[in-house]
Formats: C-alpha cells, sequence, structure tokens
C-alpha cells in the first residue's frame, strides 16, 4: 500500500530506518533532508534539514540509540556544485530528536 507521497522540494526516498515509537524515517536523496513519517496516519510529523542535498541513509546509534547518524553522497556533483557543497560526502551526527531508536536484528550466518 501506498504509505506517503512524497513532496516535490522531498525529492527522492533512499536510507530508511525505524525508531521505537515505529515510525519511519526516510532519507531524501536530492532533497537535503531526512523525514519521520507516521505509517499509521501516512502523515510527516518530523522534517530534520541537513546542510547538503544529497542524503542517503540514516540509522539509531550511541549508548540508548538517541542519536541518529545520517549519510550523504558526494557522487554525481561536479567540482563547481562540490564547492558550494563543502559538506557532501559527510556522515551528520544528530542529537536532541526526543525519540530513540531500535537495537538491530542479528542473524546467524
Amino acid at each position: 500500500r501506498l504509505l506517503y507521497h512524497l513532496e516535490k522540494e522531498e525529492q527522492m526516498p533512499d536510507g530508511m530506518c525505524i525508531d521505537a515509537e515505529g515510525k519511519l524515517w526516510v532519507a531524501c536523496i536530492d532533497g537535503g533532508r531526512v523525514i519521520r513519517i507516521d505509517p499509521e496516519t501516512g502523515k510527516r510529523i518530523q522534517t530534520v534539514r541537513l546542510p547538503t542535498p544529497r542524503i542517503t541513509s540514516c540509522c539509531f546509534g550511541g549508548k540508548d540509540y538517541s542519536e541518529m547518524y545520517v549519510t550523504s553522497a558526494y557522487d554525481g556533483l561536479d567540482e563547481a556544485t562540490l564547492a558550494k557543497e563543502p559538506h557532501a560526502g559527510e556522515i551528520f551526527r544528530i542529537t536532541g530528536l526526543g525519540v530513540k531508536g531500535i537495537p538491530q536484528n542479528f542473524y546467524a550466518a
């Protein structure tokens, strides 16, 4: 089923994760943000803007899973764009979201 229709400025979805409240976090590649979606209502309930557009993935970490780590890309950007986007390709740590992630599942090999 369709869960959420991205707004034009959100561009395209990429990596995702779930928080302890069961909400979906989506990295918006070329949208410069991570959005939090309520899967029950299909509504965007939070937006975290980042200082570069090519946001690729997100996950929770830290001692109590209260930190979000967000990756970004620099591939596909020409030199002129890279000069304007000095944070492209960096990893960001976001705190103070008011929500925690859940531990990852481990699978036997």
